[in-house]
């Protein structure tokens, strides 16, 4: 009886111990308010309609995206930790709180920290660019309109995500404005290793690598005269940032790539048909593509001048067909922006931008600069600009406002057989009053 309580004891104590070296932590925000958004869109299939669509609504998220998660460390000793996350997306307006598909799995990784080193994780992450944007963006990746950089709309008619070459589309839409939800870079995938050094003299560097690769044998050619039946099915991905700090000052230089190829085939002609770029995480989530090749960069500088903290950001991607180079879609753009303090209570910032989408081939139904005889540059002008105020009513307590603009210009709309018609035009307004809470 006495070696029973003993060893009760003893475990007791183990587990005691044990539990004293770790922790977790229940961590999330409940983002909730008015949000309304005001959508024109000008001959948006070349008969010289004009569409108003007005949004309004008590909705969520206009600020930061509702989120519940977990994380947690444990000391191993000799400063050497261990830690994880997961962070799922939950939506107050819907059936289910707790959001469900592709875009609800917000982070869930697990990894190792080693003091005066660095660390590595594996699971669904952040990729290294929007790690940089979060830490270099006037409006702080918030999801109402007008960041050209991160662009979003909140409130409105869902977004075309899409913008695969010689499908059919409308040039004034979403499809081909240059302003939908994160189409200007990848903003998390599945399947990474990441690694972070810590920081050396002013400089800290981050890498990544996605892998999820699936190879076969057994390819065969279709019965319509070409084409492949199996093979390959990948889907792989790297990037590199640094990131260099100097009293007030924060440059960062960050690229990333994505290919994302699956079998194709081609018209009993020979012609091929299929493989055109899908986008890879074109939506901001960890949808993968099919056949392309996604090459962004991003780069960035603030400087903190006491009274305000001044920014100024570069963002560049290019989206090519992984079987044809010539098919592809590529979009730049650049923003400038301030963000202060007002009084200990009251925060503001403003941001404006500017940028192209170009596509190489411009479809029947799609974004054109074209002549009659359907040659031309492929491409249109976007920007747009933001404003917005935080009053802190505590630390993780704040009500807020926000405003927003974007518009396109220089489209025209290309109707079948390459035949440009009438200019058109899309352009919108977001705006947003809530309250936000973080735990």
């Amino acid at each position: 009886m006495k070696k029973s309580l003993f060893a009760l004891a003893a475990v007791t104590a183990f587990a005691g111990a044990a539990q004293a070296q770790s922790s977790v932590t229940v961590y999330g925000i409940l983002d909730l308010g008015y949000v309304g958004s005001n959508v024109r869109v000008a001959n948006n299939s070349g008969t010289n309609a004009l569409v108003n669509t007005q949004n309004s609504q008590f909705g969520q998220g206009g600020e930061s995206t509702n989120r519940l998660g977990f994380k947690g460390t444990e000391d191993l000793g000799g400063g050497l930790s261990a830690f994880f996350t997961i962070e799922t997306e939950i939506t107050p307006n819907a059936t289910n709180t707790v959001s469900t598909g592709a875009a609800a799995n917000r982070q869930t990784f697990a990894g190792l920290k080693k003091s005066g080193i660095g660390q590595f994780a594996l699971g669904t992450q952040y990729t290294t660019i929007h790690n940089a944007v979060a830490a270099t963006d006037p409006g702080q990746a918030n999801n109402m309109a007008g960041n050209v950089i991160y662009d979003k709309l909140s409130g409105g008619s869902a977004l075309t995500t899409s913008t695969t070459v010689g499908t059919s589309g409308s040039a004034g839409s979403q499809q081909f404005s240059g302003q939908q939800n994160n189409s200007s870079y990848t903003v998390r995938a599945n399947n990474m290793l990441s690694v972070a050094s810590d920081t050396f003299a002013g400089f800290q560097g981050n890498a990544f690598f996605v892998l999820n690769d699936q190879n076969t044998n057994s390819a065969s050619v279709t019965s319509t005269g070409g084409g492949y039946a199996g093979g390959t099915t990948n889907h792989t991905g790297w990037g590199l940032g640094g990131n260099y700090t100097w009293n007030k000052l924060l440059v960062t230089a960050n690229f990333q790539q994505f290919t994302d190829k699956a079998p194709y085939g081609v018209t009993s002609a020979g012609v091929y048909q299929a493989g055109n770029p899908t986008q890879g995480g074109f939506g901001g989530t960890t949808t993968v593509g099919v056949n392309d090749k996604d090459n962004q960069q991003y780069y960035a500088a603030t400087y903190d001048f006491g009274i305000l903290k001044a920014y100024a950001q570069y963002v560049n991607r290019k989206t090519l067909d992984a079987n044809n180079p010539n098919n592809y879609v590529a979009r730049t753009a650049e923003q400038i922006g301030v963000r202060s303090f007002i009084t200990p209570t009251v925060e503001a910032w403003a941001s404006a931008g500017m940028g192209k989408i170009t596509v190489s081939q411009g479809a029947a139904n799609s974004l054109a600069l074209v002549s009659a005889s359907g040659v031309g540059s492929n491409a249109g002008n976007f920007g747009g600009f933001q404003l917005g105020s935080n009053y802190w009513l505590s630390k993780r307590t704040n009500l807020y406002a926000i405003y927003g603009q974007q518009r396109t210009s220089n489209q025209v709309y290309n109707a079948t057989g390459g035949v440009a018609g009438n200019p058109t035009s899309y352009n919108l307004n977001n705006y947003a009053l809530g309250v936000r809470h973080t735990f």
